[in-house]
């Protein structure tokens, strides 16, 4: 008995413990983020690479953004998020990396110039709407969706106010866009209005151009 309410007890301090890390690592992102201004997040798969128009299409937008004055932040790592950090750093602009420590695939890329480094998803992800004035999603995998539904979900609830969320690679996203409007509009799931917080626009400069009409550098 007297050795099972140890382990009760040493658990239960760990978790206290596990809130004051959570705090720390809240504080040192704000601390490295706070004076960033204008910032856009941008999103994708890190299997993607140099070679693939995805990546390309992404360098070129992120260095388009960083000549117009915006930050860019991605989640550090490679793929479309190397592409991303790449076009802004090279551009002179703030490349903000927020890397997620992983077992496997997520290192972190060279090329941003602001490095946050995270154990707790739910943080990172906090930082990613908390100062970003636009999304762009580009094709990726779950993580890519995750962001994708959480910033719509905080935009339909009205948690945060509305941005902009824009696809890039129409043809990647038209299955899903497809099954959103026959399956849950028709559903009753969600209501057609909902739909029109996405734009799907291909065009890096379109992107920019698109971005500029909410926010002003």
């Amino acid at each position: 008995m007297e050795e099972r309410q140890y382990l009760v007890d040493a658990l239960s301090i760990e978790e206290s413990w596990r809130i004051f890390r959570i705090m720390a690592e809240f504080v040192e992102a704000i601390e490295s983020l706070s004076k960033l201004r204008n910032a856009v997040s941008i999103f994708g798969s890190a299997r993607v690479t140099p070679d693939d128009p995805y990546y390309q299409k992404t360098e070129k937008l992120a260095h388009r953004l960083a000549q117009k004055g915006f930050s860019v932040i991605t989640g550090g790592g490679p793929g479309i998020m190397e592409a991303a950090n790449k076009g802004a750093a090279e551009a002179g602009g703030k490349s903000v990396g927020m890397n997620i420590r992983l077992p496997f695939e997520q290192k972190p890329n060279a090329y941003a110039n602001i490095s946050i480094d995270y154990k707790y998803f739910f943080i990172r992800k906090v930082m990613f709407v908390k100062y970003a004035v636009a999304y762009v999603i580009m094709p990726g995998g779950f993580g890519t969706m995750d962001e994708l539904f959480e910033a719509l979900t905080l935009i339909q609830t009205r948690r945060i106010k509305s941005f902009p969320v824009i696809l890039m690679g129409s043809e990647y996203w038209k299955g899903l866009l497809d099954w959103l409007k026959k399956t849950m509009i028709r559903s009753g799931m969600i209501l057609p209005e909902d739909l029109d917080f996405i734009e799907i626009i291909d065009d890096p400069d379109e992107v920019v151009k698109h971005i500029q009409k909410f926010v002003i550098v």
